[in-house]
């Protein structure tokens, strides 16, 4: 978005509210640093931040915490800008960078959202309304908090008739004007996705790897699967192509305007206790150290180390018991047996070592809870790590955008990553209620954490990886689901 393609309304508007000195001052304005600092300081604390366009710039490129040591940066980062670059080009990096709620980012974005035209079309009201909501764009909303919007938007009104800047008679006029929104949502797909994609990137055109048609696809199960959920739920998906590793869709949420539902939290990159989606790996490293094979005898019986104490989901035990027949029935106790004997802090690096890190808490070290979901992690790296039961062995990170270069290392062997790969593909394997016959071969795992907060399913496919979770945001259980 450049400056032409925006209307002078807005332009007056931003720069006679915000920074009536933007186009005279060096980055900060000493008058308006030296009130703030002032009223901080007898107040105790930040209540005021006296920050140019630059220096919202500055904050929106380098994010700080507001605090004085913060804002001594933003002031430094404010000087680099104007140094560098001209003023029309602060300017327009505000114009593309600026928060306007929810994932708007953009006064375009904002401006077809709220409005339904191009900010070129904007009127008096409109464009004082989309100058003040970047101060508080969540207390701000029009779409959520209509009469708070129109008490902002009112007195960036005041303002502009007082200074001069617009005909009284226009102000009166746009005053009268309710704050009224457009009957139609700007299309949004991926929204999640691409607020992420934008903090990574400061190019004017992103270009990814999601398949338009699938993503469709995939939130409308998602859309189809809200009602059905419990109460404040959410789920995650990620499709992900193996053989060249691209995300193909990407489901952060059920739903990014339910806040019951923190539908503006990104669930793939969260991280949550994976349950036992973590076993598949810990057999396969064990394989490849001989210390298993797929018919060894292990023991799913009663254990206790130290204060560990672990079980079944079932709550009961069945003895002796295959390699095999303990992954596909997910069986507790032989996982922890393997995992002992591999070793935990060695297990956790290896996956470390390969994009999978498990997330503990401050000072903990890898213990034998941890096939169990003893740890956290992130559902799209989880995804990429099960891409070495298609990739012969081998681990490979996701592909963002179609330049991303292929990276991939060595997790385990060809054979253990074929091994285990058939035994999560085992006809043996119990289905889910309801699902679609074996048309074709899928092999897949599934995890639930302790006291029913998480609930994972990871399956691959002869192409694709598919990765889902569900459960509560806020991390409390879902009891009796």
């Amino acid at each position: 978005m450049t400056i032409e393609e925006v209307s002078p309304r807005y332009l007056e508007a931003l720069i006679n509210y915000e920074d009536r000195w933007f186009w005279r001052h060096p980055g900060v304005n000493p008058f308006s640093v030296a009130r703030a600092a002032w009223q901080d300081l007898t107040a105790g604390r930040v209540i005021s931040g006296g920050s140019t366009l630059t220096m919202q710039v500055a904050r929106l490129l380098d994010p700080h915490s507001r605090t004085f040591g913060g804002k001594i940066r933003q002031l430094w980062r404010a000087l680099q800008l104007e140094w560098h670059l001209s003023k029309r080009d602060i300017l327009t990096l505000y114009l593309n960078r600026a928060p306007f709620g929810g994932t708007l980012q953009g006064i375009g974005a904002a401006s077809w959202a709220y409005f339904g035209k191009p900010p070129a079309r904007l009127s008096y009201a409109d464009a004082a309304l989309l100058a003040v909501l970047p101060q508080a764009p969540s207390r701000l909303r029009p779409d959520r908090w209509p009469a708070r919007a129109e008490a902002a938007r009112n007195k960036v009104l005041d303002r502009m008739a007082a200074q001069g800047v617009w005909p009284a008679e226009t102000v009166r006029e746009s005053r009268e004007e309710p704050v009224w929104l457009a009957p139609r949502q700007m299309p949004q797909l991926a929204p999640l996705f691409a607020r992420m994609m934008l903090s990574k990137s400061r190019s004017d055109k992103i270009v990814t790897t999601l398949d338009a048609g699938l993503q469709r696809q995939l939130e409308d199960l998602a859309r189809a699967w809200k009602g059905r959920l419990p109460a404040r739920s959410s789920l995650a998906m990620i499709v992900v192509d193996h053989t060249d590793m691209s995300v193909r869709g990407w489901v952060g949420s059920v739903d990014l305007n339910d806040d019951s539902r923190f539908g503006h939290v990104d669930m793939v990159t969260a991280i949550r206790s994976p349950g036992s989606v973590l076993k598949p790996f810990v057999y396969g490293l064990a394989l490849d150290d001989g210390l298993i094979h797929p018919a060894s005898l292990l023991q799913d019986v009663p254990r206790r180390t130290g204060d560990y104490r672990p079980g079944n989901f079932d709550s009961g035990f069945h003895g002796p018991v295959s390699m095999s027949d303990a992954l596909v029935r997910s069986l507790n106790l032989p996982a922890v047996q393997v995992l002992e004997a591999y070793g935990p802090k060695r297990f956790a690096a290896k996956l470390r070592n390969v994009g999978l890190p498990l997330y503990l808490p401050a000072g903990a070290a890898p213990n034998l809870s941890l096939i169990l979901g003893g740890a956290g992690a992130r559902l799209d790296e989880m995804a990429a790590a099960y891409s070495a039961f298609a990739r012969h062995g081998k681990a490979a990170k996701l592909r963002l955008q179609p330049d991303d270069p292929l990276s991939e290392r060595p997790l385990m062997s060809p054979g253990a990553a074929w091994i285990i790969r058939r035994i999560m593909a085992d006809e043996a394997q119990p289905l889910p209620d309801n699902a679609l016959p074996r048309i074709v071969p899928l092999a897949w795992k599934t995890g639930t954490s302790y006291g029913y907060r998480d609930a994972w399913a990871i399956g691959v496919n002869a192409r694709y990886i598919i990765g889902i979770w569900t459960g509560r945001p806020d991390g409390t259980p879902v009891v009796g689901q």
